[in-house]
């Protein structure tokens, strides 16, 4: 049994609800102990089982699906943006209470979103490569409307590819994010950078005192035994 949470419904998913988006949270593994969540990247879904980098967690490990992607809903028309994808994270949170957070890609980009804006609910945040970590640079581009193929259903959303990959990351505004949870959280070093790529963005949050470079398994370790 998964201690302190509930027990998720139907193929080990949890139906979560944010806005008028139903999302897919899923339970991987149970234990006990400090929940991780997992963070796919752009155009993914929560995998199916524990990938073996996570296997030495003794927590229940579970994994969301954002908006547009896996078993989550697709909204009508688009209109996705990385804190849309925040506030998937903040109702999982809401369910699940304190955790360590994994972030794949743009999973690693909202994980960073969402440990500032909740900085003493995320003991540890581990940045980590995958698809959509570099977004659409630092700077606008040309306008544009999404070109996709509207006769195309189900995940990954196409407007959610699109619009995404575009997402703007000016590393000051993620050093906002970096310069929250460093103030608030209760941990030295609360967030780890385990990428081998590294946008502008990721670069400046690297380059802030008191964020560390890890391997996932370093960081895993660091933050098991974080209370």
């Amino acid at each position: 049994m998964t201690a302190g949470h509930e027990e998720a419904t139907g193929a080990n998913i949890i139906p979560l609800t944010h806005g008028k988006s139903s999302l897919a949270l899923h339970l991987l593994r149970e234990g006990w102990g400090r929940p991780l969540l997992l963070l796919h990247g752009l155009g993914e879904r929560t995998p199916v089982g524990v990938p073996a980098q996570f296997e030495p967690w003794e927590g229940p490990i579970y994994g969301l699906d954002f908006t547009g992607h896996g078993s989550s809903s697709l909204p009508v028309g688009g209109g996705y943006t990385a804190e849309i994808l925040m506030a998937d994270v903040d109702a999982a949170l809401g369910h699940l209470g304190k955790v360590t957070i994994h972030g794949r890609g743009l999973g690693a980009y909202v994980a960073l979103l969402i440990a500032g804006a909740r900085p003493t609910d995320v003991r540890g945040v581990i940045l980590a490569d995958g698809p959509g970590l570099v977004g659409g640079g630092i700077r606008p581009g040309s306008p544009h409307v999404p070109v996709v193929d509207a006769s195309r259903h189900g995940t990954p959303d196409p407007y959610a590819l699109s619009e995404l990959s575009r997402d703007v990351r000016p590393p000051d505004y993620a050093l906002e994010f970096v310069r929250q949870i460093m103030q608030w959280s209760e941990l030295d070093s609360p967030i780890a950078v385990a990428t081998v790529v590294r946008p502008e963005w990721l670069a400046a949050v690297v380059a802030e005192p008191g964020v560390i470079e890890a391997t996932v398994a370093e960081a895993l370790t660091l933050f098991a035994d974080a209370r």
